[in-house]
Protein backbone atom coordinates (compact mmCIF):
# COMPACT_ATOMS: atom_id res chain seq x y z
CA UNK A 1 0.00 0.00 0.00
CA UNK A 2 2.73 2.47 0.90
CA UNK A 3 4.59 1.59 -2.31
CA UNK A 4 1.53 2.48 -4.38
CA UNK A 5 1.06 5.76 -2.49
CA UNK A 6 4.75 6.56 -3.07
CA UNK A 7 4.46 5.78 -6.78
CA UNK A 8 1.32 7.89 -7.09
CA UNK A 9 2.94 10.70 -5.05
CA UNK A 10 5.96 10.72 -7.35
CA UNK A 11 3.70 10.86 -10.42
CA UNK A 12 1.75 13.77 -8.96
CA UNK A 13 4.93 15.63 -8.14
CA UNK A 14 6.23 14.97 -11.66
CA UNK A 15 3.04 16.32 -13.16
CA UNK A 16 3.21 19.47 -11.05
CA UNK A 17 6.87 19.91 -11.93
CA UNK A 18 6.11 19.56 -15.65
CA UNK A 19 3.38 22.19 -15.40
CA UNK A 20 5.70 24.56 -13.52
CA UNK A 21 8.54 24.03 -15.99
CA UNK A 22 6.15 24.56 -18.89
CA UNK A 23 4.89 27.79 -17.33
CA UNK A 24 8.45 28.99 -16.72
CA UNK A 25 9.42 28.21 -20.31
CA UNK A 26 6.38 30.10 -21.57
CA UNK A 27 7.14 33.05 -19.30
CA UNK A 28 10.75 33.05 -20.48
CA UNK A 29 9.69 33.16 -24.15
CA UNK A 30 7.25 35.99 -23.43
CA UNK A 31 9.83 37.94 -21.40
CA UNK A 32 12.46 37.44 -24.09
CA UNK A 33 10.10 38.83 -26.71
CA UNK A 34 9.55 41.95 -24.62
CA UNK A 35 13.19 42.63 -23.77
CA UNK A 36 14.51 45.80 -25.37
CA UNK A 37 17.49 45.37 -27.63
CA UNK A 38 20.82 46.75 -26.42
CA UNK A 39 21.22 50.50 -26.78
CA UNK A 40 22.33 51.41 -30.27
CA UNK A 41 21.23 48.07 -31.73
CA UNK A 42 18.92 48.59 -34.71
CA UNK A 43 18.62 52.22 -33.71
CA UNK A 44 18.38 54.71 -36.55
CA UNK A 45 17.47 58.30 -35.82
CA UNK A 46 15.28 60.54 -37.97
CA UNK A 47 17.30 61.55 -41.01
CA UNK A 48 20.22 59.19 -40.40
CA UNK A 49 19.71 57.52 -43.77
CA UNK A 50 18.72 60.72 -45.54
CA UNK A 51 22.02 62.30 -44.51
CA UNK A 52 23.83 59.14 -45.67
CA UNK A 53 22.19 59.09 -49.10
CA UNK A 54 21.58 62.77 -49.80
CA UNK A 55 24.43 64.34 -47.85
CA UNK A 56 24.40 67.37 -45.61
CA UNK A 57 25.24 70.94 -46.42
CA UNK A 58 28.26 72.68 -44.94
CA UNK A 59 28.16 72.96 -41.18
CA UNK A 60 29.35 76.55 -41.58
CA UNK A 61 26.11 77.77 -43.12
CA UNK A 62 23.95 79.97 -40.95
CA UNK A 63 20.77 78.63 -39.44
CA UNK A 64 17.56 79.66 -41.19
CA UNK A 65 15.66 82.53 -39.64
CA UNK A 66 13.15 81.40 -37.05
CA UNK A 67 11.08 84.54 -37.49
CA UNK A 68 7.45 83.48 -37.72
CA UNK A 69 8.37 79.92 -36.73
CA UNK A 70 9.17 77.86 -33.64
CA UNK A 71 12.48 76.10 -33.01
CA UNK A 72 12.63 72.48 -31.89
CA UNK A 73 14.80 69.36 -31.82
CA UNK A 74 14.40 65.61 -32.18
CA UNK A 75 16.29 62.97 -30.20
CA UNK A 76 16.81 59.22 -29.97
CA UNK A 77 18.87 56.89 -27.82
CA UNK A 78 22.00 58.42 -29.36
CA UNK A 79 21.51 61.48 -27.11
CA UNK A 80 21.16 59.43 -23.94
CA UNK A 81 19.97 61.45 -20.94
CA UNK A 82 19.06 64.84 -22.40
CA UNK A 83 19.58 68.16 -20.59
CA UNK A 84 16.19 69.57 -21.47
CA UNK A 85 16.65 72.75 -19.44
CA UNK A 86 19.66 73.66 -21.57
CA UNK A 87 17.70 73.20 -24.80
CA UNK A 88 14.80 75.20 -23.39
CA UNK A 89 17.16 78.03 -22.52
CA UNK A 90 18.43 77.95 -26.12
CA UNK A 91 14.91 78.67 -27.32
CA UNK A 92 13.70 75.19 -28.26
CA UNK A 93 9.98 74.89 -27.64
CA UNK A 94 9.09 71.52 -29.08
CA UNK A 95 10.68 68.08 -29.40
CA UNK A 96 10.12 64.74 -31.06
CA UNK A 97 11.48 61.63 -29.33
CA UNK A 98 12.10 58.30 -31.03
CA UNK A 99 9.95 55.62 -29.45
CA UNK A 100 10.30 52.58 -31.68
CA UNK A 101 11.66 50.94 -34.82
CA UNK A 102 9.99 48.13 -36.73
CA UNK A 103 8.42 45.82 -34.15
CA UNK A 104 11.60 44.85 -32.30
CA UNK A 105 13.25 47.98 -30.95
CA UNK A 106 12.31 50.46 -28.22
CA UNK A 107 14.38 53.49 -27.25
CA UNK A 108 15.82 52.70 -23.78
CA UNK A 109 15.97 56.44 -22.97
CA UNK A 110 12.42 57.16 -24.11
CA UNK A 111 10.91 57.86 -20.69
CA UNK A 112 13.58 60.35 -19.61
CA UNK A 113 13.48 62.11 -22.96
CA UNK A 114 9.71 62.15 -23.44
CA UNK A 115 8.78 63.06 -19.87
CA UNK A 116 11.77 65.37 -19.44
CA UNK A 117 10.85 67.49 -22.44
CA UNK A 118 7.28 67.73 -21.13
CA UNK A 119 8.40 68.68 -17.63
CA UNK A 120 10.53 71.56 -18.90
CA UNK A 121 7.53 72.97 -20.76
CA UNK A 122 8.05 71.77 -24.31
CA UNK A 123 5.30 70.50 -26.56
CA UNK A 124 6.51 67.04 -27.49
CA UNK A 125 5.62 63.96 -29.48
CA UNK A 126 7.03 60.57 -30.43
CA UNK A 127 8.22 59.10 -33.72
CA UNK A 128 8.53 55.62 -35.22
CA UNK A 129 11.29 54.54 -37.62
CA UNK A 130 9.56 52.39 -40.22
CA UNK A 131 10.91 49.10 -41.54
CA UNK A 132 8.27 48.25 -44.16
CA UNK A 133 9.86 44.96 -45.20
CA UNK A 134 9.74 43.52 -41.66
CA UNK A 135 5.99 43.65 -40.97
CA UNK A 136 2.83 45.34 -42.22
CA UNK A 137 1.96 48.97 -41.59
CA UNK A 138 -0.87 48.22 -39.18
CA UNK A 139 1.34 46.04 -36.98
CA UNK A 140 4.01 48.72 -36.73
CA UNK A 141 1.41 51.38 -35.94
CA UNK A 142 0.08 49.25 -33.07
CA UNK A 143 3.61 48.62 -31.78
CA UNK A 144 4.34 52.34 -31.87
CA UNK A 145 1.13 53.34 -30.09
CA UNK A 146 1.54 50.63 -27.46
CA UNK A 147 5.05 51.86 -26.67
CA UNK A 148 4.69 55.60 -26.19
CA UNK A 149 3.51 56.79 -29.58
CA UNK A 150 -0.07 57.64 -28.66
CA UNK A 151 -1.68 61.05 -28.46
CA UNK A 152 -3.66 62.93 -25.82
CA UNK A 153 -5.47 66.25 -26.04
CA UNK A 154 -3.52 67.88 -23.23
CA UNK A 155 -2.16 70.76 -25.31
CA UNK A 156 1.39 69.50 -24.89
CA UNK A 157 1.41 66.32 -27.00
CA UNK A 158 2.01 66.36 -30.74
CA UNK A 159 0.57 63.65 -33.00
CA UNK A 160 2.89 60.71 -33.57
CA UNK A 161 5.24 60.57 -36.55
CA UNK A 162 5.87 57.94 -39.18
CA UNK A 163 9.56 58.27 -40.10
CA UNK A 164 9.80 56.74 -43.59
CA UNK A 165 13.21 56.98 -45.27
CA UNK A 166 16.00 54.99 -46.91
CA UNK A 167 16.41 51.36 -45.82
CA UNK A 168 19.40 51.11 -43.45
CA UNK A 169 19.72 47.36 -44.05
CA UNK A 170 19.47 46.87 -47.80
CA UNK A 171 17.58 47.97 -50.88
CA UNK A 172 16.62 51.65 -50.79
CA UNK A 173 12.89 51.03 -51.09
CA UNK A 174 12.80 47.85 -48.98
CA UNK A 175 12.21 45.75 -52.12
CA UNK A 176 8.74 47.23 -52.55
CA UNK A 177 7.03 48.77 -55.56
CA UNK A 178 5.73 52.31 -55.37
CA UNK A 179 2.14 51.09 -55.07
CA UNK A 180 3.04 48.63 -52.31
CA UNK A 181 4.89 51.35 -50.40
CA UNK A 182 1.92 53.70 -50.59
CA UNK A 183 -0.37 50.92 -49.36
CA UNK A 184 2.00 50.26 -46.42
CA UNK A 185 2.06 53.94 -45.44
CA UNK A 186 -1.72 54.12 -45.77
CA UNK A 187 -2.18 51.10 -43.50
CA UNK A 188 0.06 52.66 -40.85
CA UNK A 189 -1.68 56.03 -41.15
CA UNK A 190 -5.21 54.62 -41.03
CA UNK A 191 -4.43 52.38 -38.05
CA UNK A 192 -2.88 55.26 -36.14
CA UNK A 193 -5.90 57.48 -36.89
CA UNK A 194 -8.39 54.79 -35.88
CA UNK A 195 -6.72 54.25 -32.52
CA UNK A 196 -5.78 57.81 -31.58
CA UNK A 197 -8.19 60.06 -33.44
CA UNK A 198 -5.27 61.88 -35.11
CA UNK A 199 -3.51 61.43 -38.41
CA UNK A 200 0.20 60.85 -37.94
CA UNK A 201 2.75 63.33 -39.20
CA UNK A 202 4.83 61.90 -42.06
CA UNK A 203 8.59 62.48 -41.93
CA UNK A 204 10.43 61.96 -45.20
CA UNK A 205 12.53 63.59 -47.91
CA UNK A 206 11.44 64.72 -51.35
CA UNK A 207 14.01 62.49 -53.08
CA UNK A 208 13.09 59.36 -51.14
CA UNK A 209 9.39 59.88 -51.74
CA UNK A 210 9.91 60.27 -55.48
CA UNK A 211 12.09 57.18 -55.70
CA UNK A 212 10.10 54.85 -53.45
CA UNK A 213 6.48 55.84 -54.10
CA UNK A 214 6.96 56.93 -57.70
CA UNK A 215 5.42 60.24 -56.65
CA UNK A 216 2.10 58.55 -56.02
CA UNK A 217 -0.14 58.56 -52.99
CA UNK A 218 -1.69 61.83 -51.84
CA UNK A 219 -1.50 62.26 -48.08
CA UNK A 220 -1.54 66.05 -48.15
CA UNK A 221 -5.16 66.41 -47.05
CA UNK A 222 -4.71 64.34 -43.90
CA UNK A 223 -1.08 64.00 -42.79
CA UNK A 224 1.09 66.99 -41.80
CA UNK A 225 4.50 66.91 -43.49
CA UNK A 226 7.81 66.95 -41.65
CA UNK A 227 10.39 67.30 -44.41
CA UNK A 228 14.12 66.68 -44.10
CA UNK A 229 16.31 68.90 -46.24
CA UNK A 230 19.75 70.01 -45.09
CA UNK A 231 20.02 73.24 -46.99
CA UNK A 232 19.35 76.97 -46.75
CA UNK A 233 15.75 76.49 -47.87
CA UNK A 234 13.05 73.85 -47.70
CA UNK A 235 13.02 73.46 -51.47
CA UNK A 236 10.62 71.27 -53.41
CA UNK A 237 8.22 69.28 -51.26
CA UNK A 238 7.25 65.63 -51.74
CA UNK A 239 4.42 64.77 -54.12
CA UNK A 240 1.08 66.54 -53.51
CA UNK A 241 2.09 68.48 -50.40
CA UNK A 242 1.98 72.22 -51.01
CA UNK A 243 3.00 73.24 -47.50
CA UNK A 244 5.24 71.74 -44.85
CA UNK A 245 4.53 71.73 -41.12
CA UNK A 246 8.06 71.03 -39.82
CA UNK A 247 11.43 71.36 -41.53
CA UNK A 248 14.46 69.41 -40.27
CA UNK A 249 17.19 71.69 -41.59
CA UNK A 250 20.34 70.29 -39.96
CA UNK A 251 21.68 67.41 -37.89
CA UNK A 252 24.51 69.51 -36.39
CA UNK A 253 25.17 69.50 -33.48
CA UNK A 254 21.81 67.81 -32.97
CA UNK A 255 18.78 67.34 -35.22
CA UNK A 256 17.20 70.78 -35.38
CA UNK A 257 13.78 71.65 -36.68
CA UNK A 258 11.67 74.66 -37.48
CA UNK A 259 7.89 74.60 -37.12
CA UNK A 260 6.25 76.49 -39.97
CA UNK A 261 4.02 78.80 -37.98
CA UNK A 262 3.62 80.72 -34.77
CA UNK A 263 3.60 79.17 -31.31
CA UNK A 264 -0.20 79.26 -31.11
CA UNK A 265 -0.34 77.20 -34.32
CA UNK A 266 2.03 74.68 -32.74
CA UNK A 267 -0.36 74.45 -29.80
CA UNK A 268 -3.21 74.03 -32.29
CA UNK A 269 -1.41 71.07 -33.87
CA UNK A 270 -1.10 69.47 -30.45
CA UNK A 271 -4.76 69.93 -29.61
CA UNK A 272 -6.15 68.62 -32.86
CA UNK A 273 -6.88 71.74 -34.90
CA UNK A 274 -5.07 71.67 -38.27
CA UNK A 275 -1.80 73.56 -37.93
CA UNK A 276 -1.86 75.09 -41.39
CA UNK A 277 -4.55 75.78 -43.94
Amino acid sequence: MSTRRGRYGWAARATVMAVVLGWLASAHVQATAEVRLPEGSADHYAGSQIAKHEGTSSSSRSAPSSEGGVEGIDVSSHQGEVDWTAHWNEGKRFAYVKASEGTGYLNPHFEQQYVGSYDVGMIRGAYHFALPDRSDGASQAHYFIDNGGGWSADGQTLPGVLDIEYNPYGSTCYGMSGAAMVDWILAFSNTYAERTGRWPVIYTSTHWWAQCTGNTGDFSATNPLWVARYSDSVGELPHAWVVHTIWQHTSTPIDQNLFNGSYDRLVALSTGIPALH
